[in-house]
């Protein structure tokens, strides 16, 4: 048997880098907790995460008291200016060339192997701009997929990766 059949075997470590030695994983549906943004925000968040989870590590995924729990909430998404730009006429008002949505989550992380690693009420916040000419709801579900993308993995690299 080769060695790298012997360490990619004993389940402690995996080519992401991720070192647990925990088997299973619960991750709680997240909440809405924010004003504005769509309906299924929390559930969309929710789903990625579970996802994320069971591409990226060898965690069996159950309902609840897994070794490893997650919960929380999505507590913030706004929408605001960021760039400002002349309209070349003189006039007095000037536009915004883009406008940011930030979203915010708020994450409980529980380690029952090593409460060293255990954080409470800890906030990932992430944003993507877009042009202001465009429609919030026609490039709503992009930004959201690609700021969840970073925070999911901010989340990941805090709890099971321990960066």
């Amino acid at each position: 048997m080769s060695l790298l059949a012997i360490i990619g075997g004993c389940g402690v470590y995996s080519f992401t880098g991720v070192a647990i030695t925990a088997e299973t994983i619960s991750i709680q549906n997240f909440y809405n907790e924010a004003e504005g943004g769509p309906p299924d925000l929390a559930q969309t968040f929710t789903n990625k995460i579970r996802d994320y989870y069971q591409q990226n590590t060898n965690l069996a995924l159950v309902r609840d008291d897994g070794e490893l729990q997650i919960e929380g909430s999505v507590v913030g998404y706004r929408i605001s200016p960021v760039a400002a730009t002349s309209s070349g006429n003189n006039q007095l008002a000037d536009l915004s060339a883009l406008t940011r949505l930030t979203i915010t989550i708020n994450v409980t992380y529980i380690n029952t192997q090593d409460d060293a690693f255990n954080f409470e009420n800890k906030k990932y916040s992430w944003y993507e701009d877009y042009d202001s000419n465009q429609s919030l709801t026609a490039v709503e579900g992009d930004l959201i997929d690609q700021i969840y993308d970073k925070i999911i993995l901010d989340i990941f690299n805090a709890s099971v990766a321990n960066w």
